[in-house]
């Protein structure tokens, strides 16, 4: 399903085989399955408007987080040039708060290779991406799900993943970012689907969305 050895989702038949796949091999995945239907396919464009979307999304309800991008649009922030040439106090009036303005400007002044980056290894693209002031993990990894459409990732930062695994698989405790990581093991090559899997499973348990 596309370059080459590296497994990438383009299509919902692509979703659809991962998800058979760790129905097959997981029965909490199954379970989750047969409530929550078909997954969404969740891709989005690539290049700088994503990445600063992803930051706007950083640590705040999939809500606000709509919300302040649709003024980070109507503004024309979505690009580098008129960020750079705004002031500080241009970026806090459409909702970006002192940390975003911060990230927003060192993502505008990155000058990624986005087109590189649409090869590059997913872990070269981790590690380029967070060596931009603002872009953590989390932000990296959406991209590469989401933009590139990689499909063996799984942020395991995120919080509805964390909620999410814990109701489905009855845990005692809301698992750490290390802990999931290391439950996600077994999910491999098809971690970014099992992610779709508890994102749709906290919409139907939690009766809200878990990622924009």
């Amino acid at each position: 399903m596309g370059q080459g050895a590296m497994r990438v989702i383009e299509r919902p038949d692509c979703v659809a085989e991962g998800a058979e796949w760790l129905a097959a091999r997981v029965p909490e995945f199954a379970r989750a399955l047969d409530a929550t239907g078909p997954l969404p396919l969740r891709l989005r464009p690539e290049g700088f408007g994503e990445l600063a979307s992803a930051i706007v999304s950083q640590q705040v309800s999939t809500a606000s987080a709509a919300a302040i991008w649709a003024r980070v649009q109507e503004a024309g922030f979505d690009a580098p040039g008129p960020i750079l040439a705004a002031s500080d106090a241009d970026l806090a009036a459409i909702g970006l708060s002192r940390p975003k303005i911060r990230y927003f400007r060192a993502l505008a002044e990155a000058d990624l290779d986005f087109d590189g980056l649409r090869d590059a290894a997913t872990d070269e693209v981790v590690a380029t991406l967070t060596s931009v002031t603002g872009i953590g993990r989390w932000t990296a990894e959406i991209y590469a799900m989401f933009s590139l459409g990689r499909a063996d990732v799984l942020p395991a930062g995120d919080l509805a993943l964390q909620v999410s695994a814990q109701s489905l698989f009855a845990l005692e405790a809301r698992p750490t970012e290390k802990a999931l990581r290391g439950m996600a093991e077994p999910w491999r090559p098809w971690r970014s689907v099992a992610a779709r899997i508890l994102w749709a499973h906290y919409r139907v348990d939690k009766g809200r969305e878990g990622v924009r």
